[in-house]
């Protein structure tokens, strides 16, 4: 049986953090808010918990499950080739709406889908979201819908269509909306817009003048 928590409570929000990093460590599914959209997470070092995200969401390997994170400094364990470029994107959007495309530590045990040794990670500019991936850990997360429904700007939206799959859910209140983050690959000697999202490229391109833009 799924249990819900409402972190705008003080006493509702510490126990549901706390029940939320213990089913993480087990292996279990979450909900929780974002600066985005509400999302799915699971231990990003389990690939049992991260097969069962996929599953939750009826999504397949090919589309593999971003990373978040709590801090710019974990980035250090995680990603490799990081260029200084990326860096100042880093410095001028996290926490905020910018995924990140890099090549990942090849010496991480993980499996997030086919990534073909990159990782989509992103800081999120949401205390709650900070908050349990500074306790549990860098954490797979993918909107919280089934895959071909609108992605939850709302618990009750990402309860609906999850149901019991997750273990915990942490209600946040509605979320600022639905624009997903934008997602530029830095893996290239000149970074890539895949996705224009929250950001747009005039906002990327005062950063990195030369940003390109896929078709």
């Amino acid at each position: 049986m799924a249990r819900r928590y409402d972190t705008n409570d003080a006493t509702d929000r510490v126990t549901g953090l706390r029940e939320a990093a213990s089913a993480v460590r087990r292996g279990e599914l979450v909900v929780l808010p974002t600066d985005t959209v509400y999302g799915i997470g699971a231990d990003a070092f389990s690939s049992e918990a991260v097969a069962d995200l996929l599953a939750a969401k009826g999504r397949g390997r090919n589309m593999p499950t971003p990373v978040l994170i709590g801090s710019p400094n974990t980035l250090h364990g995680l990603v490799t080739d990081f260029s200084e470029l990326a860096w100042e994107l880093v410095d001028a959007f996290w926490p905020g709406a910018l995924t990140l495309v890099a090549k990942h530590q090849p010496s991480l045990q993980w499996d997030l889908g086919d990534t073909r040794g990159t990782v989509a990670v992103r800081m999120p500019l949401h205390p709650v979201a900070i908050e349990l991936l500074t306790e549990v850990g860098p954490m797979a997360v993918s909107s919280a819908n089934l895959t071909g429904h609108p992605a939850p700007e709302d618990c009750d939206a990402a309860q609906e269509m999850l149901g019991d799959s997750v273990s915990v859910y942490l209600d946040g209140g509605p979320t600022p909306g639905n624009v997903p983050s934008s997602i530029v690959d830095v893996t290239r000697e000149v970074p890539l817009l895949l996705r224009a999202g929250a950001l747009s490229a005039e906002e990327l391109r005062k950063v990195v003048p030369d940003l390109e833009v896929a078709n």
